[in-house]
């Protein structure tokens, strides 16, 4: 059984890859456009700004921009406390310079929402809860600490004070939305990663293990030869060497241990073949085994092939893939860690489809949970711990995996709860053309492994 343990994928545990470049970048874009807005508001519209002031303030930024890119390798990636702190720095540059500029009366202080934004896609929810409301406080004083915003004849530029508010409400509401937005989306796409990097590892070991069997099966075959003519030949020494008892030991001992060798290599090549070498299986053969390393755990498997009236002859063979077998070995863990005494697997099979049904006698599953089994890292929110399996944190990444693997096989997956037991019930059905072999296809087999003896 390959497992997967969630200890592999941390909370947070990716939080550490935003490079400090990439934030450089973003704020030269943001000087570039901080200056072109002040040049065309001076030279085109004639309004009267704190030029000074605000070239200072951008300058500010320019020089820790030029620092950073000086300093440190374009390759650093900040820890979360330096991301935050660059991003807010960034967030008090703005609101600095909207102070200078009018204040709410600007239509650029919607750009408040900039760094929020950057923060839910990037860093904590913390940091970016932090930041969310730090550019709510920046807007609310913007509300009423600005320098006036003048013209080329000295009026003061302001929008009505229901304007000014309704601003301030939109701004309010995209640092919220958009906050969540960006942090729900990212935190999907980050938890898909984690769980589809995990199934690839379950997917490799298991691959590895085929493989593995592959080799021994291929080693015990060619090593079959050699070991048989070191046995010969040292049978034939002894026999002339009866004259010489120390020298006759010594070739008896070689052909004893050329024995041993050719029955370890015997039992591993069969096990390679029968066991992980082996490219198709009977339905049932297969079954069996992905439940194999589950049936001497204390609860009952109780296996069902073909509901008693079909024909056990008739049943298809199919590819004995790993993600199949790691798939359904998983579900029926699944099933054990849960049951109270009984695992019932179910298989069926037609002239068009292959279903198994895999049911236990515990709780079932939560009926307000049902519709999401199978996402990744799903946690049951204020769930106590399960008394049947202590320690076990439901984090739903072998549902996913066992989903994703069978799901990549061409099967469907149906999760409830069942009623003869009371259980959980999960089906898993293929098109028999997804993974049965042809009929008369069945026989092609690798034959045996053609040892001399001695």
């Amino acid at each position: 059984m390959t497992d997967i343990s969630t200890d592999s994928f941390p909370p947070g545990h990716g939080r550490n890859w935003l490079r400090l470049r990439t934030l450089t970048l973003l704020r030269w874009w943001a000087i570039a456009g901080q200056a072109s807005a002040l040049v065309v508001a001076e030279q085109i519209f004639r309004l009267d700004l704190e030029m000074g002031l605000c070239l200072l303030v951008i300058g500010v930024s320019v020089v820790s921009n030029l620092v950073a890119s000086f300093v440190f390798a374009e390759t650093k990636r900040l820890a979360e406390e330096d991301a935050l702190r660059v991003v807010l720095f960034d967030m008090l540059q703005l609101g600095l310079l909207l102070y200078l500029t009018g204040g709410m009366n600007n239509p650029f202080s919607i750009l408040i929402v900039g760094p929020v934004t950057v923060s839910a896609s990037a860093l904590s929810g913390r940091s970016t809860l932090f930041l969310g409301v730090m550019a709510i406080i920046i807007v609310t004083l913007l509300m009423q600490f600005h320098l006036p915003l003048r013209g080329a004849d000295g009026a003061v530029l302001e929008v009505s004070d229901i304007f000014r508010f309704g601003n301030w409400v939109a701004i309010v509401i995209a640092v919220v939305f958009l906050g969540v937005y960006a942090r729900r989306v990212v935190q999907e796409m980050r938890t898909m990663s984690d769980a589809l990097q995990a199934t690839q590892m379950a997917l490799a070991r298991e691959q590895k293990l085929t493989d593995l069997g592959g080799v021994v099966a291929a080693a015990a075959h060619e090593l079959g030869t050699p070991l048989a003519t070191i046995k010969l030949a040292s049978a034939e020494l002894a026999d002339d060497l009866r004259d010489r008892p120390e020298l006759r030991e010594d070739a008896l001992l070689i052909r004893d241990q050329a024995d041993r060798c050719r029955d370890i290599l015997r039992s591993m090549g069969r096990a390679g073949k029968d066991d992980l070498h082996l490219r198709r299986a009977p339905l049932t053969a297969l079954v069996e085994e992905a439940a194999e390393p589950h049936v001497d755990r204390g609860k009952r498997i109780r296996f069902d092939h073909g509901g008693g009236w079909a024909d056990p002859a008739s049943q298809p063979t199919v590819l004995r893939r790993p993600e199949i077998i790691h798939g359904l070995r998983n579900l029926i863990q699944n099933a054990v860690d849960f049951a109270q005494e009984t695992v019932i697997v179910e298989t069926r099979w037609n002239d068009a489809r292959i279903t198994l049904r895999i049911m236990d006698d515990g709780r079932g599953f939560p009926p307000d949970m049902i519709g999401r089994l199978g996402e990744p890292f799903m946690r049951r929110r204020g769930a106590a711990p399960d008394p049947q399996r202590p320690g076990y944190e439901g984090m739903g990444l072998g549902l996913f995996i066992a989903k994703t693997l069978l799901e990549r096989a061409g099967a469907d997956l149906t999760f409830t709860n069942g009623t003869d037991p009371a259980g959980a019930l999960v089906e898993v059905s293929w098109p028999l053309a997804a993974i049965a072999i042809p009929k008369g296809a069945e026989a092609e087999g690798l034959g045996e492994n053609r040892l001399i003896s001695g």
